[in-house]
């Protein structure tokens, strides 16, 4: 198995940095997403060993990580992980990940098991209802071993050459968050399984790529995408879509009344429910 890994930078310094340094030994790409910090300098003198490659602009998560996922298949990738620039591997992670390809021929995307950083579980596995618009329960218990999931998480996951070939790579008009529950739902759809590895290990922060706990981008585009892929999988008629959009919107709502900008948080989950309703995708264009 000839594994690849994919770390974007979005401005990451220290963070990407502990990313990189967590793949010794891996054969790795930095794909700097427009990074404007200097980041992406840090990068090419701590690790020569990198294939650096720039963007030039943010192309989002799912377009950052296809220049990345391009690189590597025109290479010799077998598989390529997809790590976040604010997770660190584990040890042992590159061999979890080829016993299961072994075990798992069946495969075409290996999730790994999700820590946050005090080592709680963040993700363990999850399903995705589209007929509710719900991305499921995260599972943070399990025994040991491998076991068929309903979704990855986009944190850190290992995709398959042959399940990128067949399937097609992330989908780059949802631009940020879901992009990794409308792969694992294509990937499936393309005859493949999505496999929770648990003894593949990383540790998250979670939401630099947003902006951080302040932000709203993470609600804008939860909103929007978790819409436009229930959508997309499972259409209903016109009233059922509607009670679908008000599900999803609701519960985005409870999550902005406890946001430290409650205000912003609202309008941007308003926002996006009405860009899902216009067709409206890609990056924001007016936070």
């Amino acid at each position: 198995m000839k594994l690849v890994a994919v770390v974007l930078n979005w401005n990451g310094g220290e963070d990407t940095l502990a990313a990189l340094e967590s793949l010794d030994g891996i054969p790795t790409i930095c794909v700097d997403n427009g990074s404007t910090d200097g980041s992406d300098r840090e990068v090419a003198e701590r690790f020569p060993a990198v294939d650096l490659l720039r963007t030039g602009a943010n192309l989002g998560f799912a377009g950052g990580n296809n220049a990345g996922l391009k690189h590597a298949l025109a290479g010799d990738a077998d598989w390529v992980l997809l790590l976040n620039n604010d997770a660190v591997a584990e040890p042992g992670l590159a061999a979890a990940l080829e016993r299961a390809a072994q075990a798992r021929p069946d495969a075409g995307l290996l999730a790994c098991k999700i820590l946050q950083l005090d080592g709680t579980v963040q993700y363990a596995g999850a399903s995705f209802n589209a007929r509710l618009g719900y991305s499921g329960r995260v599972s943070t218990t399990g025994l040991p071993g491998l076991r068929d999931v309903g979704r990855a998480d986009g944190a850190a996951l290992a995709v398959s050459r042959a399940a990128a070939e067949r399937a097609g790579l992330l989908d780059e008009s949802l631009f940020m968050y879901v992009e990794d529950v409308d792969w694992s739902l294509r990937i499936r759809k393309a005859g493949f399984a999505v496999v929770l590895v648990t003894d593949a290990l990383v540790r998250h922060k979670g939401s630099a790529a947003s902006g951080g706990a302040a932000s709203t981008a993470n609600l804008y585009y939860d909103t929007r995408n978790t819409i436009v892929v229930a959508e997309r999988y499972l259409p209903l008629p016109r009233g059922r879509r509607e009670l679908r959009r008000g599900v999803v919107v609701g519960a985005h709502l409870v999550q902005a009344l406890s946001h430290p900008t409650r205000k912003g948080a609202i309008r941007a989950v308003l926002a996006g429910w009405s860009d899902a309703r216009a067709g409206r995708l890609g990056q924001r264009s007016s936070p």
